[in-house]
Protein backbone atom coordinates (compact mmCIF):
# COMPACT_ATOMS: atom_id res chain seq x y z
CA UNK A 1 0.00 0.00 0.00
CA UNK A 2 1.19 3.50 -0.81
CA UNK A 3 -0.39 6.65 0.62
CA UNK A 4 0.58 9.97 -0.96
CA UNK A 5 -2.03 12.24 0.59
CA UNK A 6 -4.41 12.43 3.54
CA UNK A 7 -6.43 9.22 3.48
CA UNK A 8 -8.96 7.70 5.87
CA UNK A 9 -10.41 4.19 5.95
CA UNK A 10 -12.89 2.49 8.27
CA UNK A 11 -12.52 -0.75 10.25
CA UNK A 12 -14.73 -2.38 7.59
CA UNK A 13 -12.31 -1.58 4.74
CA UNK A 14 -10.51 -4.48 3.03
CA UNK A 15 -7.55 -3.62 0.82
CA UNK A 16 -5.89 -5.70 -1.88
CA UNK A 17 -2.24 -5.59 -2.93
CA UNK A 18 -0.59 -2.56 -4.55
CA UNK A 19 -3.27 -0.09 -3.40
CA UNK A 20 -2.33 3.55 -4.03
CA UNK A 21 -4.19 6.35 -2.26
CA UNK A 22 -3.45 9.93 -3.24
CA UNK A 23 -6.04 11.37 -0.91
CA UNK A 24 -9.18 9.34 -0.23
CA UNK A 25 -11.79 9.33 2.51
CA UNK A 26 -13.94 6.30 3.21
CA UNK A 27 -16.88 6.94 5.53
CA UNK A 28 -19.87 5.03 6.82
CA UNK A 29 -20.67 1.70 8.41
CA UNK A 30 -20.82 -0.44 5.27
CA UNK A 31 -18.02 -2.67 4.07
CA UNK A 32 -15.61 -1.36 1.42
CA UNK A 33 -13.60 -3.90 -0.54
CA UNK A 34 -10.82 -2.55 -2.78
CA UNK A 35 -9.00 -4.98 -5.07
CA UNK A 36 -5.41 -5.18 -6.25
CA UNK A 37 -3.62 -2.42 -8.21
CA UNK A 38 -6.09 0.31 -7.25
CA UNK A 39 -5.18 3.96 -7.80
CA UNK A 40 -7.07 7.01 -6.56
CA UNK A 41 -6.67 10.64 -7.44
CA UNK A 42 -6.78 13.37 -4.80
CA UNK A 43 -9.86 14.29 -2.75
CA UNK A 44 -11.84 11.11 -3.48
CA UNK A 45 -14.72 10.02 -1.29
CA UNK A 46 -16.46 6.66 -0.77
CA UNK A 47 -19.70 6.92 1.24
CA UNK A 48 -21.41 3.71 2.41
CA UNK A 49 -24.32 5.23 4.36
CA UNK A 50 -27.53 6.90 3.25
CA UNK A 51 -30.34 8.45 5.26
CA UNK A 52 -33.82 6.93 5.40
CA UNK A 53 -35.81 9.44 3.36
CA UNK A 54 -38.37 7.08 1.81
CA UNK A 55 -40.12 5.31 4.69
CA UNK A 56 -38.86 7.32 7.63
CA UNK A 57 -40.65 8.88 10.56
CA UNK A 58 -39.74 12.45 9.60
CA UNK A 59 -38.71 14.59 6.66
CA UNK A 60 -36.36 15.23 4.97
CA UNK A 61 -35.15 11.98 6.62
CA UNK A 62 -35.20 10.27 10.01
CA UNK A 63 -32.46 9.02 12.33
CA UNK A 64 -32.18 5.66 10.57
CA UNK A 65 -28.91 5.05 8.72
CA UNK A 66 -28.90 2.57 5.86
CA UNK A 67 -25.49 1.07 5.08
CA UNK A 68 -24.60 -0.54 1.76
CA UNK A 69 -21.27 -2.01 0.71
CA UNK A 70 -18.97 -0.61 -1.98
CA UNK A 71 -16.93 -3.10 -4.01
CA UNK A 72 -14.06 -2.04 -6.26
CA UNK A 73 -12.47 -4.89 -8.21
CA UNK A 74 -8.85 -5.24 -9.40
CA UNK A 75 -7.00 -2.71 -11.57
CA UNK A 76 -9.41 0.20 -11.08
CA UNK A 77 -8.32 3.83 -11.36
CA UNK A 78 -10.44 6.69 -10.08
CA UNK A 79 -9.50 10.25 -10.93
CA UNK A 80 -9.37 13.35 -8.74
CA UNK A 81 -12.45 14.34 -6.74
CA UNK A 82 -14.48 11.22 -7.53
CA UNK A 83 -17.37 10.35 -5.21
CA UNK A 84 -18.63 6.75 -5.03
CA UNK A 85 -21.95 6.21 -3.25
CA UNK A 86 -23.38 3.32 -1.24
CA UNK A 87 -24.18 0.04 -2.96
CA UNK A 88 -21.92 0.51 -6.00
CA UNK A 89 -19.70 -2.14 -7.56
CA UNK A 90 -16.95 -1.06 -9.95
CA UNK A 91 -15.82 -4.03 -11.99
CA UNK A 92 -12.26 -4.98 -12.96
CA UNK A 93 -10.24 -2.61 -15.12
CA UNK A 94 -12.70 0.28 -14.96
CA UNK A 95 -11.62 3.93 -14.99
CA UNK A 96 -13.65 6.75 -13.42
CA UNK A 97 -13.11 10.23 -14.85
CA UNK A 98 -12.11 13.06 -12.50
CA UNK A 99 -14.99 14.88 -10.82
CA UNK A 100 -17.51 12.08 -11.34
CA UNK A 101 -20.22 10.88 -8.98
CA UNK A 102 -20.73 7.11 -9.22
CA UNK A 103 -24.26 6.07 -8.24
CA UNK A 104 -24.61 2.89 -10.34
CA UNK A 105 -22.44 -0.14 -11.04
CA UNK A 106 -19.68 0.26 -13.62
CA UNK A 107 -18.95 -2.75 -15.88
CA UNK A 108 -15.64 -4.47 -16.54
CA UNK A 109 -13.28 -2.34 -18.67
CA UNK A 110 -15.76 0.58 -18.55
CA UNK A 111 -14.54 4.16 -18.69
CA UNK A 112 -17.16 6.34 -17.02
CA UNK A 113 -17.63 9.96 -16.13
CA UNK A 114 -20.15 12.62 -15.24
CA UNK A 115 -22.92 13.29 -12.74
CA UNK A 116 -24.10 10.58 -12.50
CA UNK A 117 -21.18 8.67 -14.00
CA UNK A 118 -22.04 6.86 -17.23
CA UNK A 119 -19.88 4.62 -19.36
CA UNK A 120 -18.80 6.49 -22.49
CA UNK A 121 -16.03 4.16 -23.68
CA UNK A 122 -14.35 0.81 -22.96
CA UNK A 123 -10.70 -0.15 -22.60
CA UNK A 124 -9.09 -2.16 -25.38
CA UNK A 125 -9.82 -5.61 -23.91
CA UNK A 126 -7.05 -7.50 -25.76
CA UNK A 127 -4.38 -4.95 -24.77
CA UNK A 128 -5.60 -4.93 -21.16
CA UNK A 129 -5.57 -8.73 -20.93
CA UNK A 130 -2.08 -8.91 -22.46
CA UNK A 131 -0.67 -6.44 -19.90
CA UNK A 132 -2.43 -8.35 -17.12
CA UNK A 133 -0.97 -11.66 -18.37
CA UNK A 134 2.52 -10.08 -18.37
CA UNK A 135 1.89 -8.78 -14.83
CA UNK A 136 2.63 -5.18 -15.84
CA UNK A 137 1.03 -3.24 -13.00
CA UNK A 138 1.81 0.36 -12.04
Amino acid sequence: MKVNGPSYVTPKTELGNNVNFNGIKIQGHGKVIIGDNFHSGIECMLITDIHNYDNGKSIPYDETVISKDIIIKDNVWIGNKVTILAGVTIEEGAIIQAGSVVVNNIPKYGIAGGHPAKVFKYRDKEHYEQLKKEKKFH
